[in-house]
């Protein structure tokens, strides 16, 4: 009798973890194929809602291959310069329109848009490929409007991969930004995913978004701003930067989180110097 119960015992062991097994082999797979539901929290908008009521805001569209972007741009009479900003992964525009009263007082006009299917943009995200190259498509359209001017290119989130990915081919073609500027930045995304998802192999990840390999080819200044409190993406995410980059500036805003990083006075006070001294 001892030597069947240790036969079914072993025969119940070996069922439960071919079961585990197919679980979670079924789990990698469904995250192979639908990671974009995790990465991108977006909040469309109908195509004919105004992003915001200000004159000096224009929105327009720009056409890639298979969808239209929404754009907005802060458009001021004689501006000394342009932020081109890349925002998180929820959301959409009318999220990122709020403050512009601390580009118009430096004098810079704002571009960004939604990715797409944030906002009114069309189409999904598929590929980090497509990603970028929908980034470098909308900055192609605005760049020679800045010829002669300040340019900066900022991230927020999600949005510092690509703008660290950006810049960096800006400044292997010889147009290195005036700054940089990323805000609550991540080293990898599969970096961040091992520390939030760890039974995940990183393999899976089929959006790495390199932040640090991109800092570490800058040829311009390089600025982070980072909250201590932040849970999502924690501030050693920054120091990892500074060590790809050492040159890199690294705000640490006290008290500061993710989400909340922009309220803070430092925060504020530390964007109207870095755009003020350009």
């Amino acid at each position: 009798m001892k030597r069947g119960n240790n036969g079914a015992y072993a025969l119940f062991s070996l069922g439960l973890a071919a079961a585990l097994g197919a679980i979670y082999t079924a789990a990698i797979g469904w995250l192979w194929f639908r990671q974009e539901r995790l990465l991108f929290e977006p909040t469309p908008l109908p195509p004919d809602q105004p992003l915001i009521g200000d004159a000096d805001v224009h929105e327009c569209w720009i056409d890639v291959p298979g969808a239209r972007l929404s754009t907005a741009q802060l458009r001021l009479p004689e501006p000394r310069g342009v932020v081109f900003f890349l925002h998180g992964n929820s959301g959409n525009l009318k999220d990122c329109l709020v403050d512009l009263d601390a580009f118009r007082q430096v004098n810079f006009d704002v571009v960004m848009f939604d990715y797409r299917g944030y906002g009114k943009s069309s189409g999904c995200i598929t590929s980090e490929v497509q990603l970028r190259a929908d980034v470098r498509t909308v900055w192609a359209q605005f760049a020679q409007l800045y010829e002669g001017k300040r340019v900066v290119i900022s991230g927020q989130s999600l949005g510092t991969a690509l703008a660290a990915g950006l810049a960096a081919e800006l400044c292997a073609a010889g147009h290195a930004p005036d700054l940089t500027l990323l805000v609550s930045p991540y080293s990898s995304a599969r970096a961040l995913a091992s520390e939030l998802y760890p039974w995940v192999p990183r393999q899976v990840l089929r959006y790495p978004l390199h932040t640090a390999e991109h800092a570490a080819l800058l040829s311009g200044p390089l600025m982070l701003i980072h909250g201590d409190k932040d849970e999502l993406i924690g501030i050693h995410h920054s120091h990892a930067l500074r060590t790809a980059a050492p040159a890199a500036q690294l705000l640490c805003v006290e008290g500061a989180g993710h989400s909340d990083l922009h309220k803070f006075p430092s925060f504020r006070k530390a964007l109207h110097g870095a755009l003020g001294c350009l």
